[in-house]
């Protein structure tokens, strides 16, 4: 078998070579050099050139006959472009492998011949896709494959396929874990066991009478797909029940494979309908389309990764949005309680900026600094969350999923544009009194307890960092805007661990468990039990979000440093806290210039933090609710209109005519996740 064709002739001389007698090889070598041959000619002179000599045409038929005669290709219909495996993880492995050492398949099936014949399925697909209907049908009619659709072999193994699908798909659909996403089937006769019952009583019919035809009437086909529509709607109540009840990656992996073993199935069934003998060569066509359709997607790992991860990154986000809302302010009074929040939150973090940098003085590896460090973070994140404190630039993982939320469950209409835009101004206003908050408190807090520790120890703790701290807070000759994008992303990988542990949370029921247990209940109490579960339903997905942030921003300039590599953490309020050490360090000795570029730099590291992990966010929530790049180009375009017009709005509470139409596509996207759960 040749794998480059650059040497191989025209039409022609290939049919000349192989077909200008009666060949009985059953070689693939010739049709393989004649498939290459044909896409550098024209084709109608193909199909004049089988026309003007029958003998080639009949003795390149009688070898088509020899080389598919007897080769099952159930395996074309039941096992390429479907998942195979009961994880994501070893079916991507399984891909990955196959498309650098393709398998080994039996030689005896028309998939072995495929892989052979064909080293560019894809291309080849294309090729014949894009030939007229007319000519492609000629030549199909030359070659006597017009009809093959309506071979009592072809239709064995058209219905045999769908037979094994069922069983499959059968299996799966029993599976406890499977059923407990529709609790509403509980009451009904389960549908794939009537389909597979159907299958098999359509399969004795074939039987007893090969040349049995199916139409569009046939009672068979109506109670088939009926059957088939029963099932995607069991997958679809599944998916969707998945908000209410959570769901583990192994059974959105098995839903996603009987969603396609089912749709493979009506594909099937749909070939062997024929009403009339246009449809003959038509279906006859569309089976050799689909075996290169799916031959061609079998090992795609992008679409593997499409279809498995959407779902998630639905879920994730779904559970991360239902606090999302609170971050959005509305009203003046609303807008101040933000204010008061990051405030809050701002003081915490000053004193960790006072304790970070006490850490720093104490002798140790790197590995005891990371620990330190990590501590230090996941103490005050947690404190700042349990205590209902804000962290300004955590909020955009959590807003982000809220505003592509409210995009998939309206109508996108011009009018709804201008209110998402106003809902915009909102989120951002937000989140630029949560900065104030955090910074304005940050900075002073810091600079009051260095200046209580030199009045207590008579020392200056600051002086030996000061210059360090200065230096960091230079845009233009350090790496800080780099650092607080990082840090932007760890804001992101943090809202997607506290959507993870939430959708683990509702799947494995674990705030029941809690309640229900008896060694809680029978050692503290039922209400200890009851208030534990709350607090856990609560607070878990959160805590454990902030652990690891805390974890990620502690450990990266260690493992940098450790690497070799000059990479560390910027955080808005954190560096508002480390300018106030430098300038104390300095004994105030710092000039104007100094000081507004450290201000600067604060404000751009807060940019790159909210920009980052506000983008990323989005990028997800877009991608989990399926909202398309012209509708994401739509909403830019009327965002950065409505900033022109008003500037103002997006900084300060001030009031609009499009309040109440922004507080409508919140409250209407809450109500239609209320009415999931």
């Amino acid at each position: 078998m040749k794998f480059f064709s650059s040497n191989t002739g025209n039409f022609k001389s290939v049919l000349k070579k192989y077909f200008s007698f009666k060949n009985e090889t059953t070689s693939l070598e010739p049709l393989s050099e004649f498939l290459e041959a044909i896409k550098k000619s024209e084709f109608t002179d193909i199909l004049n050139f089988f026309k003007q000599n029958q003998n080639f045409a009949e003795n390149f038929r009688y070898y088509l006959y020899r080389i598919f005669s007897g080769k099952p290709f159930n395996l074309s219909l039941t096992e390429a472009s479907i998942l195979s495996e009961n994880a994501f993880v070893p079916e991507l492995k399984k891909r990955i492998l196959n498309k650098i050492l393709p398998p080994v398949e039996h030689e005896n099936t028309v998939w072995y011949l495929i892989d052979n014949v064909s080293f560019r399925p894809k291309k080849d697909l294309e090729y014949f896709q894009n030939l007229p209907d007319n000519e492609l049908n000629e030549l199909m009619q030359i070659l006597g494959i017009a009809d093959f659709i309506k071979s009592p072999e072809v239709k064995n193994e058209l219905v045999f396929s769908m037979n094994i699908l069922s069983w499959r798909v059968t299996g799966m659909a029993l599976e406890v874990e499977v059923i407990k996403m529709a609790p509403e089937y509980r009451n009904f006769d389960n549908p794939f066991l009537a389909l597979q019952n159907e299958l098999e009583s359509l399969a004795e019919d074939f039987n007893k009478k090969p040349q049995h035809q199916l139409n569009s009437k046939d009672s068979h086909y109506k109670q088939i797909k009926i059957y088939i529509q029963q099932c995607l709607d069991f997958v679809n109540i599944a998916f969707k029940n998945s908000s209410k009840y959570g769901i583990s990656g192994k059974i959105n992996h098995s839903l996603l494979k009987i969603r396609q073993q089912v749709s493979r199935i009506l594909e099937i069934l749909n070939l062997l309908v024929i009403d009339n003998e246009q449809d003959v060569i038509i279906k006859s066509k569309q089976l050799i389309f689909n075996i290169l359709i799916y031959k061609s997607h079998k090992n795609n790992v992008r679409d593997l990764v499409n279809d498995s991860t959407t779902l998630i990154s639905h879920l994730i986000t779904s559970h991360t949005a239902e606090t999302g809302s609170g971050y959005i302010t509305s009203s003046p009074k609303e807008y101040f309680k933000m204010f008061r929040k990051a405030a809050g939150g701002g003081v915490i973090v000053g004193a960790l900026c006072i304790l970070k940098m006490i850490y720093s003085y104490i002798p140790g590896s790197e590995f005891s600094h990371a620990f330190l460090y990590s501590f230090n973070y996941v103490m005050g994140f947690v404190m700042i969350f349990l205590m209902g404190f804000a962290l300004a630039t955590k909020q955009p993982s959590m807003t982000a999923t809220t505003m592509a939320r409210v995009l998939s469950d309206v109508k996108n209409t011009k009018r709804n544009y201008w209110d998402f835009a106003h809902l915009v101004s909102k989120l951002f206003r937000s989140q630029f009194i949560a900065f104030m908050g955090n910074v304005l408190m940050s900075f002073p807090v810091a600079m009051i307890i260095i200046y209580a520790l030199d009045v207590l120890l008579g020392i200056n703790l600051a002086t030996e960092k000061s210059d360090k701290f200065l230096k960091n807070l230079n845009f233009i000759t350090s790496s800080s805007i780099a650092q607080g994008a990082l840090t932007g992303v760890y804001l992101f990988i943090s809202g997607i661990i506290s959507g993870s542990v939430g959708n683990k949370t509702v799947f494995f029921k674990i705030p029941q468990r809690i309640e229900k247990n008896p060694l809680i209940t029978n050692t503290f109490g039922h209400h200890f039990a009851k208030r534990l579960s709350s607090f856990y339903a609560r607070n878990w997905a959160g805590i454990m979000s902030y652990l690891w942030l805390g974890v990620l921003m502690g450990i990266t300039a260690s493992v940098g440093s450790f690497l070799g590599l000059n990479i560390d953490t910027k955080h808005i309020s954190f560096e508002a806290g480390n300018l106030a050490l430098g300038i104390y360090g300095q004994g105030f000795n710092v000039d104007l210039k100094t000081i507004l570029m450290g201000v600067s730099t604060v404000f751009l590291i807060g940019f790159a933090n909210f920009s980052v992990s506000f983008g990323l966010s989005m990028l997800l929530a877009f991608r989990s609710r399926k909202i398309t790049s012209l509708e994401i180009r739509k909403i830019i375009s009327h965002i950065i209109k409505y900033f022109g017009k008003n500037p103002v709005i997006f900084f300060f509470p001030i009031r609009s005519i499009l309040d109440e139409n922004a507080k409508k596509l919140i409250k209407e996207t809450t109500k239609s996740e209320d009415q999931l759960n």
